[in-house]
């Protein structure tokens, strides 16, 4: 506190500085609660993504672990070596801004792609099961982006969180009571110099 009243200068030009400073920290109080809440909604928003994705990663995944336990009964390990295709999955990630915070946005996928010379799966089971797996780990891909983002989200928003309540619970009431002492100091010079004014002039008047 006494460091501060150090800074604040002197008579109506600090009680102006004062003001000035404590609308300033008001304004930024109020801009971050706003961004608070859209940090908030978008990190809602994206849980809710991440577990509707995850949802849908668990079942295109038993559902795929369904369809290899039948194919593998029908063809053996042989007939599932044969049939997966050697190119692979490519999972791209797109990044977005939101009040500064950078996060996954969105997800891109290619699916492998079998050449015409590699065999297709023998059985239907196996075809089942390949077509599952490609959702499940679209899905799995899926599901990290959004968790990512709600994560990167939540902790930008616990840091705009306490630069809030450092700014209500402490800067601004600082502001205001270092305001209130000059204003009382000032009303108390004026007072003085009224005082003095008054005996001045009653002086000349005899």
């Amino acid at each position: 506190m006494s460091t501060q009243r150090r800074r604040v200068p002197p008579g109506r030009v600090g009680r102006l500085w004062l003001d000035r400073h404590l609308a300033t920290a008001q304004r930024g109080a109020d801009l971050l609660e706003r961004k608070l809440r859209l940090l908030l909604d978008r990190e809602r928003a994206e849980r809710q993504a991440a577990a509707d994705a995850g949802s849908a990663w668990r079942e295109e995944l038993a559902h795929a672990d369904t369809w290899l336990m039948r194919g593998l009964l029908l063809g053996g390990e042989q007939a599932l070596a044969q049939s997966v295709p050697a190119d692979r999955a490519r999972v791209g990630v797109e990044w977005a801004a939101l009040m500064g915070v950078h996060h996954p946005a969105a997800v891109t996928w290619t699916a492998p792609v079998r050449s015409p010379a590699e065999p297709t799966p023998p059985n239907t089971a196996l075809a089942h099961a390949e077509t599952a797996y490609r959702a499940a780990v679209h899905a799995a891909a899926e599901y990290a982006a959004h968790q990512a983002a709600a994560e990167l989200l939540a902790a930008e928003a616990q840091r705009v969180r306490h630069r809030v309540r450092a700014l209500r619970r402490h800067w601004i009431p600082q502001l205001r009571h270092e305001l209130a002492l000059l204003e009382l100091a000032l009303e108390e010079s004026e007072h003085e110099e009224a005082v003095r004014r008054r005996w001045a002039a009653s002086r000349g008047a005899m």
